[in-house]
């Protein structure tokens, strides 16, 4: 496995060329968002107060992800992907006041049914999920959703242009003919 703290381009470049189907990246602006989700909750507990803050074991992760995000190298993006975990994250919490049930409702049932839509993409895709060569692509999921949602905006597309150079551009893949 290769160093989980080279520069933002290397990661996203790698994880790109498993997802060039655009039918894929569109099912992991689903999927991966329902995983992170699905973390967050099963990872909301216990809660545990620290000073006046609530604190659990998936605000201790998002810190350290969160880090490894802010120093790949592309500091907005970092931002972005930090913002936008914290933000499944708070919506984890807010699902967990129930009982056990509940608990592991929300949070395996997200975490299925999200990995169920990446399958669904990865058929589409002709290829297995990039984590399966390399984990630290489960960090670089929610960073490439990040920068592909934003750059349909009009936001990094500089940092795109450079990924497609060495990933290919996205296209349709032919499911009548294997990759």
């Amino acid at each position: 496995m290769a160093s989980p703290f080279r520069p933002a381009l290397a990661l996203l470049t790698q994880y790109a060329q498993y997802h060039r189907d655009r039918r894929n990246i569109l099912t992991h602006f689903v999927g991966v968002p329902m995983i992170v989700f699905g973390i967050g909750v099963l990872l909301s507990r216990p809660g545990f107060m620290v000073g006046t803050l609530m604190l659990s074991p998936a605000w201790l992760a998002f810190a350290a992800v969160a880090l490894w995000y802010v120093t790949r190298g592309e500091l907005l993006l970092g931002v972005a992907a930090s913002a936008a975990t914290a933000l499944l994250l708070l919506l984890a919490h807010r699902v967990t006041d129930g009982g056990i049930g509940p608990w592991l409702g929300w949070g395996l049932g997200f975490f299925v049914v999200g990995w169920i839509v990446q399958f669904v993409g990865h058929y589409y895709e002709g290829r297995k999920p990039a984590f399966a060569d390399d984990l630290v692509g489960l960090l670089v999921g929610p960073m490439f959703v990040v920068m592909e949602m934003l750059a349909a905006l009009g936001l990094f597309r500089s940092l795109v242009r450079e990924i497609e150079r060495h990933a290919g551009p996205t296209m349709l893949r032919n499911l009548a003919h294997p990759a």
